[in-house]
């Protein structure tokens, strides 16, 4: 991997003598923001550098990012920058809030035009903090550290002290809210991180995801998958090992892995084909829907299908996660942020169930409702509105104990099965878990000259 951004600062990731610099922006400007045309594994990317000595940002550096978002947008080149700032310069005053503003302004035009991706390598205070939230993938360096209001002021207002780590450091960021994709060691390994993200991505959303040759066969049989699901319904597994399975080479690429765990999001290959992959996680919470996993997946949805990036959903959920917490922090209109995401990409869009999948998490988690393109099931899939037990308190609450096992069981046998899904078009494949690898790499195959136009408007209103 090679990689060159502006400047030489103390603080810069490594510069590589190899790759040259190609354009410089506004670069007789003085400031604390270096920008200019860059080389990342042979790829041009717009770069900039903010704040290598620590300087507040003025009006010009909020200038010199917007120049080179628009330069970005324009050319049709990912925007990757290496931030830190202790917030706008109070010595310009408002002057320095537009500078930030116009930055703001421009990075937001490019979203889902082109790629924007951000590493923290030091502290982000205040306003500029707010272009971690902006940028598709933020990666945080372990010495960094992010935040609106600072911890005097979190103590003026709450009485309680609070260091810089503990409000607004990586672990925080990664584990509290998601505003770190990743969180890495160094700078070297946070520019290695910024070149695996952008290799499953195209330059811009006017080209489709690329295509990288492998030499792992798409017809590979994936045996172990057959005993991967605990025959306790009860029972947990990792899903990395089922997603690992099918990918070529068995590499993936997480992203947010500490936030929101019980829903894995990922980047890999599979025939060679860039692809994103939802999975539930039984792991953690049983794989329950909350509203940070809705978040989660809504979010990475909706880059995938930006930039082309055809989805590959594995389903085992038993729902929603209940609580009257949840609820009252706004369950309904999270949870609708993942229907959303789904229901409106135009991207190839295949579901794989591989356990449970009830009630209204079925319907979210791309289901053939939601209008994917492909609906496989293993059989050991159990789609309905709920599992067998609720449904018989709900049915039968007045039956005995020992009625209500027989009832169960008639239950599971009659309902909680992928066939009668498939009688009824809500499942097009029931497929051995072996095939799942190449099942997926013949219907990637075949969906690769969907085209999907939505019918002309503004914008949507989103359940933000």
């Amino acid at each position: 991997m090679s990689i060159d951004v502006p400047g030489p600062e103390a603080g810069s990731p490594r510069l590589a003598e190899e790759s040259p610099r190609l354009v410089e922006l506004r670069a007789g400007i003085d400031g604390s923001v270096r920008a200019g045309v860059r080389s990342i594994n042979g790829h041009q990317v717009v770069s900039f550098t903010v704040g290598g000595d620590l300087r507040s940002m003025s009006q010009v550096d909020g200038m010199t990012i917007s120049a080179a978002c628009e330069l970005a947008r324009a050319k049709g080149h990912p925007v990757v920058g290496f931030v830190q700032s202790t917030g706008a310069d109070v010595r310009e005053g408002i002057s320095a809030a537009h500078g930030w503003g116009s930055a703001a302004r421009a990075m937001i035009k490019c979203s889902g035009i082109v790629p924007t991706v951000l590493v923290a390598t030091g502290p982000l205070v205040s306003g500029p903090a707010l272009m971690l939230g902006i940028a598709d993938a933020t990666i945080m360096v372990d010495d960094s550290y992010a935040f609106v209001s600072g911890p005097a002021m979190v103590e003026q207002f709450t009485g309680l002290p609070i260091d810089h780590d503990d409000l607004g450091g990586p672990a925080i960021q990664a584990t509290k809210n998601g505003v770190a994709t990743a969180v890495v060691a160094g700078l070297d390994a946070a520019a290695d991180m910024v070149a695996e993200i952008l290799s499953y991505l195209p330059d811009s959303n006017s080209e489709l995801a690329p295509f990288r040759p492998t030499g792992d066969p798409v017809d590979r049989a994936c045996p172990e998958l057959r005993e991967i699901v605990p025959a306790n319904a009860s029972g947990s597994y990792d899903v990395r090992h089922v997603i690992e399975a099918v990918a070529d080479d068995q590499v993936i690429t997480e992203l947010r892995s500490q936030w929101a765990s019980n829903l894995i999001t990922a980047f890999a290959n599979i025939g060679g084909y860039a692809v994103g992959i939802v999975a539930n996680q039984p792991q953690v919470l049983a794989g329950t829907l909350d509203i940070a996993a809705s978040q989660k997946g809504a979010r990475f949805v909706t880059l995938c299908d930006a930039f082309n990036i055809p989805l590959i959903t594995f389903v085992d959920t038993p729902g929603f996660q209940p609580g009257k917490d949840l609820e009252w922090r706004g369950m309904i209109r999270h949870g609708a942020q993942l229907a959303f995401a789904y229901a409106r990409a135009t991207v190839p869009r295949i579901s794989v169930t591989l356990r449970k999948s009830y009630g209204g998490a079925y319907i979210v988690m791309d289901s053939k409702t939601m209008g994917n393109d492909l609906a496989m099931a293993w059989p050991s899939a159990e789609i309905a509105v709920m599992g067998a037990k609720g449904a018989v308190e709900i049915l039968h609450r007045r039956a005995s104990a020992e009625e209500r096992v027989d009832i169960e069981a008639d239950y599971e046998n009659r309902l909680l099965n992928p066939y009668v899904a498939a009688e009824r078009g809500s499942v097009d494949m029931v497929i051995d878990p072996a095939d799942t690898r190449r099942q997926i790499a013949e219907a990637l195959d075949l969906l690769a000259t969907k085209r999907e136009r939505l019918p002309r408007r503004r914008h949507d209103n989103s359940p933000l």
